[in-house]
């Protein structure tokens, strides 16, 4: 893998994607790295660059959901996504209490936006598909609504 971790593939791919958007971006004007659970982040003014790989195999990103709907992933994109396109409707009737956010949250700033890149890769395949942009989560579910993105160009093989 080739890393800075000494983890597996699995594991391995989860690290690389951390230690290689801080190569690329780190050069950057502007770019400085947030670490939070043994990653580093990259935030670039007021967005944060968040890798996610969402199938091992060419499905569309519109089929991205997360594996699960709680944790620091899940929260970061509920806190710092776009706001919902559909309002919660209000029933009257007294809400649960939201749990406390994950203590690294507070290393940002709240102003800052996550700009998600998602990608479909596998061993066999490699990267198959990778796009970028902004999405919320439900709060019903682990399922992203995608407000924008686009795709990035692959390299030809």
């Amino acid at each position: 893998m080739q890393t800075q971790t000494l983890e597996a593939y699995g594991h391995g791919l989860y690290a690389a994607q951390y230690e290689e958007l801080e190569v690329s971006l780190s050069t950057l004007p502007g770019a400085s790295p947030v670490r939070s659970q043994g990653r580093t982040f990259m935030v670039l003014g007021n967005h944060m660059i968040y890798p996610f790989r969402y199938a091992k195999k060419d499905v569309p990103v519109t089929a991205a959901r997360l594996r699960r709907a709680t944790g620091l992933r899940a929260e970061l994109i509920r806190r710092h996504g776009p706001e919902p396109m559909q309002q919660s409707f209000d029933l009257g009737l007294d809400e649960p209490d939201e749990p406390d956010p994950h203590p690294d949250l507070a290393l940002l700033s709240e102003d800052v936006k996550v700009v998600l890149v998602a990608y479909a890769c596998s061993m066999a395949q490699g990267v198959t598909r990778i796009e970028w942009g902004s999405a919320e989560l439900r709060r019903e579910d682990r399922y992203l609504i995608w407000h924008h993105h686009e795709p990035l160009s692959l390299p030809s093989r």
